[in-house]
């Protein structure tokens, strides 16, 4: 990250001036999310995320990342982008820093909304979907690639991509081992835009989705189909 903020907001201030542009948040019901196989938090509202991959652990991370998605789709996406990619009417929020300053912006707003001239710009979440779902929300959140992170990739991905279509109608023809180590190895290169340890990209998807089986491999290439797709 660079500056005190980083990226987290080229637009310092710009995240106060963006929210007054984003539309129908008020209008935004909140839903509950599903939080089973994520460590219970307790009432008192934690400042930093403790779901953070360099916290929590791997499963934990991945547990939060999945329900996170689920999440944010059903309560945030309408307005902050599919993807957590803004179309401008409200703040591009990958790009809020994987730190305290970061973590303590988000669960504030989260909890408590944001109204503006007595106007409901975004509902308050907290009290609803609990800590637990804003965590993982935050998890998936920070976790998103940065932008243009995958364009030095994206040749040998859409090779990986034809050789896996390949290996899933003949899975016996693989070395399966192999694949998922250059996955990862391309994954590791991957950058968030938030700074967060561990990006959630469509190869660090693809190589957990590769367990050897026709189906495995048929879902890995889904991932990288539709995430090759997204990025263009």
């Amino acid at each position: 990250m660079t500056g005190a903020f980083g990226k987290s907001f080229a637009l310092g201030t710009a995240i106060a001036a963006a929210a007054t542009l984003v539309l129908a948040h008020g209008d935004v019901t909140p839903q509950a999310v599903d939080t089973t196989g994520l460590p219970e938090l307790g009432e008192e509202w934690l400042t930093e995320n403790p779901y953070r991959a360099d916290k929590a652990g791997d499963e934990i991370w991945r547990r939060a990342i999945e329900i996170g998605a689920s999440g944010y789709n059903q309560n945030c996406a309408r307005c902050h982008g599919l993807e957590v990619v803004s179309g401008g009417l409200a703040p591009d929020l990958r790009f809020l820093e994987a730190e305290e300053f970061g973590d303590e912006w988000f669960v504030e707003r989260f909890r408590e909304g944001y109204t503006q001239n007595g106007i409901t710009k975004m509902p308050a979440f907290g009290e609803l979907l609990g800590q637990e779902a804003a965590w993982a929300i935050r998890t998936y959140i920070e976790a998103r690639p940065d932008e243009g992170a995958l364009d030095d990739y994206a040749d040998e991905l859409k090779a990986l991509r034809d050789q896996i279509g390949q290996y899933a109608t003949d899975p016996g023809s693989a070395d399966h081992e192999a694949l998922i180590a250059r996955l990862r190895d391309i994954a590791a290169g991957i950058k968030t835009a938030s700074g967060a340890p561990v990006a959630d990209s469509i190869a660090f998807r693809a190589a957990n989705l590769i367990d050897g089986s026709a189906e495995g491999y048929r879902a890995a290439e889904e991932a990288l189909t539709i995430g090759l797709s997204a990025a263009h």
